[in-house]
């Protein structure tokens, strides 16, 4: 450790000081004790802007702070260690003595009467340094219930005396794997889980409070801090009991072999009825003749070290994040705005209101027409509920009958005095009435599912654009219902129609069908050449759009009956072209024409009928009042944004002047 060294303890200002001493060099080295003020001209503004930050509560805005997080086994010392840091008396006894999270914000103070009080919920509880007990006791048990159970509510306790160091410490509750009667049996995942929250972040600097008692391999506080600190960067572990198990601790520290990256400090806490000075006195005594432990380097040892070495860590932590929780309070503060911006402006008249029903009905229209007449989805991507899928109407597959079979036997039922070869129109239309109930049912559930998808539509872009005012959004969406359930059935009673339609009469003027009917009768004579004279009497004949078709199966019927079924099957192939092209036209034109006309007019007209309806409520005049929950989302959003300003401007006094710091 080169050269012999020595330690004085003497008296400054009613409290201790170090001074060590180098035989090889004449140097002296002042570690100033914790009740003594020790900041350079860096690091106490920096702890100032901190402590701002947290008077701002800026943490309730999700962003986090530089915090010294103290951890460690049950009974290990950690409450001890943090009255010799603060000069002041925290409860003691057998098990849990610590049972909610309890933040000590120790705050130096000119003047020579101590304040100090207690924070939980909206409490604020004054005490002293006789009462500061027994006032964390009665605090604790209204957090946590006056049994031996944990809460992760916090408790904070202001200390702001003469003297003390300006560090803001959390204590936590010690680990323990056993639960004692009282406690619930899932202590322990409660206090990890707890902890857990505590030191995750990489603000944290974990203090880890280890007993010398103990091998440091085995503490479960050291398991749990290496889990989010695995290098242990921002770990600082204090030994305790150093007096009661001396033998290998020199060792311990020096070794280290459970990686505290920030190095090792060995106390002696206070014992019994002693004074914090004499405390102090005795540490100093402990570490410079003890025969073990007067070896360990004077630089990690005492409590007057403990507190100089967390106030440079705290200081140089806070340089390194205050970069980050700038960038992350602008963040912050400008996603509060931009969502102030986006609530809607509060209306003061009937014509503001007015006025605001009109642009959500020009925003929704002007979506219904991108979605439903131009068949633009990019409003939305993602939904595919509201892109619309194809659809066809093709006729339901019929059972496979023999060739000319189905129009044999229309014939034959359709008998009547005319002349040879002359076709029935009853039989036309009874084979043409059977084509059209084939596909009768198709249309219509066509049509039916078109008009859902248009209310999925309309239901979702009504939502969305009526989203900022929920007193009157329930209105919007009833109106828009009420107009699909009319138009829908307007809608399938017209395409029953046009369907009906198709089986009473056989008409078109279109050149197709007697282009078609020529072009497939042309074969007629071959076909019954080939049915009844041809001597080589073959199974099947090849036609035209029907591929092979058998025939032996009519063989037994008259050349003229063949003719006329023959004729008949060709003049419904032609015409069912027809009939289908017309039956697809006439439904594309509805509904073209129903969809535009409820998007351009019809839904407009229901709205604002719904609005205007006294039945209704008055919707115009419920557009005047605020909703609770909007009311509540605008106060919050602007409460947030003053705090962040504030903390914005708290950061930017600071963070340029100390920029680098942390890397010096």
């Amino acid at each position: 450790m080169g050269g012999s060294k020595k330690h004085v303890v003497s008296k400054t200002s009613s409290a201790l000081a170090i001074v060590e001493t180098n035989s090889h060099e004449d140097k002296v080295v002042a570690i100033e004790a914790p009740i003594v003020s020790s900041y350079n001209d860096r690091i106490r503004p920096l702890l100032d802007t901190v402590d701002r930050l947290r008077n701002l509560n800026v943490m309730r805005e999700g962003i986090q702070l530089p915090t010294i997080v103290v951890v460690g086994d049950q009974s290990s010392g950690k409450s001890s260690v943090l009255e010799s840091l603060a000069g002041i008396s925290l409860p003691r006894g057998q098990g849990i003595c610590t049972r909610v999270p309890l933040v000590m914000r120790l705050q130096r103070s000119p003047n020579p009467e101590p304040e100090i009080w207690l924070e939980f919920g909206d409490q604020v509880v004054p005490t002293d340094e006789e009462r500061i007990t027994e006032a964390i006791c009665a605090a604790t048990d209204v957090i946590a219930g006056s049994g031996k159970g944990v809460s992760d509510t916090p408790l904070t306790l202001h200390v702001k005396k003469s003297g003390v160091p300006d560090l803001t410490m959390v204590d936590l509750p010690g680990i323990t794997r056993v639960p004692v009667n009282g406690q619930p049996e899932d202590i322990y995942e409660q206090i990890s889980g707890m902890i857990m929250k505590y030191i995750e972040p990489q603000e944290s600097i974990i203090l880890n409070v280890l007993s010398a008692t103990v091998d440091f391999t085995t503490c479960e506080s050291i398991r749990m801090s290496r889990q989010v600190d695995k290098t242990g960067v921002r770990t600082l572990a204090v030994v305790t009991k150093a007096d009661m198990a001396p033998e290998g601790l020199l060792q311990k520290v020096t070794a280290d072999d459970v990686s505290i990256g920030l190095g090792y400090v060995c106390v002696r806490n206070r014992i019994g009825e002693e004074t914090y000075e004499e405390a102090r006195m005795q540490e100093e005594l402990l570490f410079s003749t003890h025969p073990m432990l007067s070896m360990i380097d004077g630089g990690i040892v005492g409590i007057p070290v403990l507190a100089h070495k967390l106030m440079q860590i705290q200081g140089m932590m806070i340089s390194r994040c205050l970069p980050e929780i700038e960038r992350k309070i602008n963040e912050k503060m400008e996603n509060s705005v931009l969502e102030l911006n986006n609530l809607p402006i509060v209306m003061a008249s009937a014509g503001e209101a007015l006025m605001a029903l009109m642009d959500i009905m020009g925003s929704a229209k002007e979506s219904l027409l991108r979605i439903l007449v131009q068949g633009d989805f990019s409003e939305y991507p993602d939904d595919q509920n509201m892109h619309c899928t194809a659809h066809n109407l093709q006729a339901q597959p019929q059972a496979v009958t023999e060739f000319l079979m189905d129009e044999i036997k229309i014939l034959e039922e359709c008998k009547c005095v005319g002349l040879p070869n002359f076709i029935p129109r009853s039989a036309f239309l009874a084979i043409l009435s059977q084509h059209v109930d084939g596909i009768s049912t198709k249309p219509v559930k066509f049509i039916t599912e078109i008009w859902e998808y248009v209310e999925i539509v309309l239901s979702s872009v009504l939502t969305k654009y009526s989203d900022n005012f929920p007193q009157i959004q329930s209105s919007i969406k009833r109106a828009g219902r009420n107009l699909i359930s009319n138009t829908k059935e307007q809608a399938v009673n017209r395409v029953i129609e046009i369907v009906e339609m198709e089986k009473l009469t056989d008409y078109t003027c279109n050149p197709d069908y007697m282009t078609s009917w020529t072009e497939k009768t042309g074969a007629q004579q071959s076909f019954i050449n080939a049915v009844l004279y041809d001597e080589n009497r073959p199974e099947s004949f090849s036609l035209t759009g029907f591929g092979d078709v058998k025939i032996s199966h009519l063989r037994n019927y008259h050349a003229h009956l063949l003719q006329q079924a023959f004729d008949m099957k060709m003049r419904i192939t032609s015409y069912w072209t027809i009939v289908l092209r017309r039956i697809v036209d006439n439904l594309a034109l509805y509904l073209q024409f129903s969809v535009k006309n409820l998007v351009n007019l019809q839904f407009q007209k229901e709205i604002v009928a719904e609005m205007v309806d006294p039945r209704g409520g008055g919707g115009i005049e419920r557009m005047l009042a605020e909703s609770p929950s909007m009311a509540s989302k605008r106060e919050k959003l602007k409460n947030s944004i003053k705090l962040l300003k504030e903390s914005k401007d708290v950061v930017a006094a600071i963070v340029d002047q100390n920029s680098g710091y942390g890397d010096r």
